[in-house]
């Protein structure tokens, strides 16, 4: 197997060279990226800083006369991105590792977006124990804290990249057997879920539902970062199907809660033309984090405290309008075979009769504007249910089957 080792050689030199003596003592071909602009390393590079440069359309030299640390950055981070994409598409990587402190480790961080979910990559670095979702964004990065700075070998930073290595060793041992494997017989092709806990009883009968047809169904949890992880997904070509039932992330995206997805939300199936079923799971809510956290012009709203931790906030007809439609207009846009389910019923387990965010008018303006969004473009199928109902979640289920195997069936 082989591991490809990122970091900056010009102030990483000795780590990198420990990682890879190790790496190499262990079995594995190692090949070094070197992604530093100081000055040149101490260490031979396989692929070297002035060739990832280059490959960030600009030039080493040049890179290091300016002066300006972050544009430098920003070149080596595309630079080594292009390259690595390329060495991965190629077969010749198992398994990344990057070192890096603050610098070094956004560079890493870019390159790993371009990888694939399932290769391992394993990021060293002096900010792991902070907040780190600019790092890890959606994808699969397994961040390990370096402890000290990564300013030279000592008997921490020794333990903690003998870990490193151990563990990009055997991940990528891992990967390269999976890879070389045959491909397993009649596997079962893959349906995107959204799903939150107020929807919950519907997904897991749509799934139970897909699963008795074939399918294996991956649920997303729609937080902002699911909703972002599924659309990566579905662009990276996993996904047969998309069972977008529960679409709240737009909800907080139009209102401006914490669990938005951003405006790329319901775009991938759409663009890329793979069969999706969509409808308005859980738009009667936006989320906020404690009851403290409330923005202060929302305190005369209907508030619901759900836990210690998220407060959920129920829409106004106005803000359902703006969500509907917002959710249509994508849907509109897709290039693939699409239905869109709409339940009269109520959106969500805590908006229906006698629920604590029951509001027929608000729910008739969010379908009203997703219905008008959609009209000469989309199949609408109006239901009388609720969206938990299992009559309503089997025939979204069975419609995405439908579109899937190009057929035209039963709606219940």
């Amino acid at each position: 197997m082989a591991v490809l080792v990122v970091g900056t050689l010009d102030t990483k030199g000795a780590e990198v060279a420990f990682v890879r003596d190790l790496l190499e003592r262990d079995g594995s071909t190692v090949l070094v990226l070197d992604v530093g602009v100081l000055r040149e390393g101490d260490v031979p590079a396989d692929v070297g800083a002035a060739e990832v440069a280059a490959a960030g359309g600009a030039d080493l030299e040049a890179l290091r006369a300016a002066g300006d640390r972050g544009a430098a950055l920003r070149a080596m981070a595309r630079g080594a991105a292009a390259l690595v994409r390329d060495l991965v598409a190629r077969g010749e990587v198992d398994g990344l590792l990057g070192l890096g402190g603050s610098g070094g480790s956004s560079v890493v961080a870019e390159v790993v977006r371009e990888l694939p979910v399932g290769l391992p990559k394993l990021l060293v670095s002096t900010m792991a124990s902070g907040d780190v979702s600019a790092y890890v964004g959606e994808g699969d990065l397994t961040l390990m804290h370096s402890v000290v700075d990564l300013a030279g070998l000592n008997v921490i930073s020794r333990a903690v990249l003998r870990n490193a290595a151990a563990a990009i060793g055997a991940m990528a041992s891992s990967y390269a057997a999976a890879r070389t494997a045959p491909p397993e017989a009649g596997g079962r092709p893959l349906v995107a879920a959204t799903m939150f806990g107020v929807t919950t009883p519907a997904v897991e009968v749509a799934k139970a539902e897909l699963e008795e047809r074939g399918y294996d169904v991956v649920v997303f949890h729609a937080t902002g970062s699911g909703g972002r992880a599924m659309e990566a997904l579905v662009r990276s070509g996993f996904f047969a199907g998309v069972l977008d039932l529960t679409t709240t992330e737009v909800a907080d995206e139009v209102v401006g809660g914490v669990l938005s997805a951003g405006p790329g939300r319901l775009t991938g199936a759409a663009e890329l033309g793979v069969p999706q079923v969509v409808s308005l799971g859980a738009v009667d809510m936006v989320n906020f984090g404690p009851r403290d956290s409330v923005p202060p012009q929302f305190d005369d709203r209907t508030l619901l405290v759900h836990n210690d931790t998220v407060t959920l906030m129920r829409t106004t007809p106005e803000e359902a309008t703006v969500i509907g439609r917002t959710i249509g207009e994508r849907v509109a846009r897709s290039t693939g075979p699409v239905v869109a389910f709409v339940p009269a019923g109520g959106t969500s387990a805590i908006d229906v009769v006698d629920g604590p965010f029951w509001d027929p008018e608000a729910d008739r303006a969010a379908a009203a504007a997703f219905r008008e969004a959609l009209a000469g473009t989309v199949e609408v199928v109006e239901s009388d249910d609720d969206v938990n109902a299992p009559t309503f979640a089997r025939a979204m289920a069975r419609r995405l089957h439908d579109l899937v195997n190009g057929t035209r069936g039963e709606t219940s």
